[in-house]
């Protein structure tokens, strides 16, 4: 009995609920649920969060792609607060209140007279202009200060050097004079302005500069028929954009472009266009802005003559491996028949095909004026030269326009020799790529520089 009793004891408190002693425990729950809604508040906030987040970027990239849409066919008048077609904006016409619409335009320049300095032959032996006639400089009183001086005038400030070279190695037409020298203690004059005219040199010799450390790169090893190419073994290729990849153009300071005029027959608005330098990769990062676009004054868009343009970095880019100047030409720089050049660009692959996304280069070599007359006839000018393969296959395409064709010097400096302009189709058999003479714009180019630096 006593042990049935106690049995059932222990079942009755095992009925006896733990907090027995607080009238109707049993109603209250074992956890708080204020906890449980404060985490559900929490959840629904971030939610809420995400979603606004989610949508405002959707707006805000819808608002950027409606933006582009936008600029690519209107133009917007910021001070009477309208928009005009694009067409209407650097027409020559004010659209505008106060004209905005015309007032940053591309611009024509002309070089009245001639450049009193320059550089000429394989030597780059200096050479001024008195007015009448050039003369090459003795190196009689030269000095390093001269130097300096005379590289400045050039457009180079960056590494200036010179050596003197001996008359009786001279090409023929210069062995003979005329000369002239500079007044002693003359350096920082001008030095078409600090000379004598002389007969001879007293030394026997005449200066040669080089201004800069242009056109040197460490390795001097898809246009179409080309291969992959490194931006370090070509630095001074650029990429014109507006809207995306236009034109290539050439780095030949740390401020100035050489490109083709064509390039900007209708896109005449100057801050629609950045330039993209020191990418292997094409790229709409790390892009300059422009502040100058400059059109040779005797362009011809119907026979794409005098087809030459310069563009104006709004600042200096920094100058490096990637960034680097190629060498303007000398005067009368010597480009025998088949002599090798290299063009380079994010052009077309193949005719009508897709634009290459890395850089492109081709060897070629120059045809010579007969040649290319007997195929393209009256429509190669003198400011043109020739450059191809005439079997075919290599060539530059439309992308490339603006373009460089380089030339490794005796000294081993690149030099831009011609600007991407025109050609029949991309690689056809007898069909040579057409290039812009540097050589005979050197005038134009240095005048621009001096005038608007």
């Amino acid at each position: 009995m006593g042990a049935s009793q106690t049995s059932f004891q222990e079942a009755a408190d095992i009925d006896i609920p733990l907090n027995s002693n607080m009238p109707n425990a049993q109603q209250k729950p074992m956890a708080n649920s204020k906890p449980q809604a404060a985490k559900m508040s929490r959840t629904k906030k971030i939610i809420w969060i995400l979603m606004a987040v989610v949508i405002l970027a959707i707006l805000v990239i819808a608002g950027y792609f409606i933006k582009k849409l936008i600029e690519t066919h209107y133009y917007y008048c910021t001070r009477s607060a309208k928009f005009i077609p694009l067409a209407k904006s650097c027409d020559g016409h004010a659209d505008c209140y106060d004209g905005e619409d015309e007032a940053y335009c591309t611009s024509e320049f002309k070089a009245n007279g001639t450049f009193p300095v320059r550089l000429i032959s394989a030597a780059s032996v200096l050479q001024v202009f008195n007015g009448k006639t050039w003369r090459t400089v003795c190196n009689d009183d030269w000095t390093a200060q001269h130097t300096e001086t005379t590289c400045k005038q050039l457009g180079y400030t960056k590494s200036p050097t010179s050596k003197s070279v001996d008359v009786s190695t001279l090409q023929y037409s210069l062995k003979t004079g005329p000369f002239a020298a500079v007044w002693s203690g003359s350096g920082s004059t001008p030095v078409h302005q600090a000379t004598t005219d002389r007969s001879v040199c007293r030394t026997g010799s005449v200066v040669s500069l080089m201004c800069s450390d242009c056109g040197q790169v460490n390795s001097v090893d898809r246009i179409v028929g080309g291969v992959d190419a490194h931006i370090e073994d070509y630095p001074w290729q650029v990429s014109l954009h507006n809207g995306g990849h236009r034109c290539g153009g050439s780095l030949v300071s740390a401020r100035w472009i050489v490109t083709a005029a064509h390039c900007f027959t209708n896109n005449k608005e100057v801050s629609r266009w950045t330039v993209m330098s020191g990418e292997t990769f094409m790229s709409a990062f790390g892009t300059s802005s422009v502040d100058k676009i400059i059109i040779h004054d005797q362009y011809n868009t119907d026979t794409n003559d005098y087809d030459l343009a310069m563009m104006r970095l709004s600042s200096p880019i920094s100058v490096g491996d990637k960034r680097k100047p190629v060498c303007l030409p000398p005067k009368d720089l010597p480009l025998p028949y088949k002599a090798p050049v290299v063009v380079t660009g994010w052009g077309l692959l193949r005719e009508n095909g897709k634009t290459a996304t890395r850089l492109q280069m081709a060897n070629i070599e120059i045809i010579s004026r007969n040649t290319c007359s007997g195929i393209y006839g009256s429509s190669l000018s003198q400011r043109m030269i020739c450059a191809g393969i005439l079997a075919g296959g290599v060539d530059s395409c439309q992308g490339d326009s603006g373009g460089p064709l380089v030339y490794l010097s005796s000294s081993s400096q690149w030099n831009l020799v011609g600007v991407v302009s025109w050609g029949d189709g991309c690689a056809r058999q007898n069909r040579p790529g057409v290039y812009s003479n540097v050589d005979d714009m050197l005038n134009w180019i240095y005048t621009v520089i001096e005038k608007n630096s």
